[in-house]
């Protein structure tokens, strides 16, 4: 029951962190930012905030950024949600995204994937 809980309030985090963080008056948050994941611990002391961004070269500035405004972030978390400790954000770059485009381009590339059977080579699909 208690993994049930806490999966629920990684999903309010997510879900207050997204509206959050456009609202952060720091030059180097910009950008289209995405909030992946979050993981608070059993405790709700710390949370691991997973952040995508759009435009790579700018991921690190971001995190800079989100990190000089984790104080902020977190009293208005603290303000939002209803819980008896507001969890300590921790801020890291989650490029699931990238990683799953690679491997759709590999899926997609004849070179790298074969045909599972040999004697089907001669198939063509309709989307080809």
């Amino acid at each position: 029951m208690a993994s049930n809980r806490i999966g629920r309030i990684n999903e309010e985090v997510q879900r207050e962190l997204a509206a959050l963080i456009p609202t952060v008056k720091d030059p180097r948050v910009t950008g289209m930012i995405s909030v992946t994941a979050v993981d608070v611990t059993q405790d709700l002391k710390f949370a691991k905030v997973y952040i995508s961004v759009l435009d790579k070269e700018d991921s690190e500035q971001v995190l800079k950024g989100l990190k000089s405004a984790s104080g902020y972030l977190r009293r208005e978390l603290g303000r939002s949600l209803n819980l008896r400790h507001t969890p300590e954000l921790t801020f890291f770059r989650d490029d699931s995204m990238a990683k799953g485009a690679h491997i759709l381009e590999m899926l997609r590339d004849p070179e790298v994937v074969k045909p599972a059977n040999p004697a089907n080579e001669h198939i063509i699909l309709e989307d080809e």
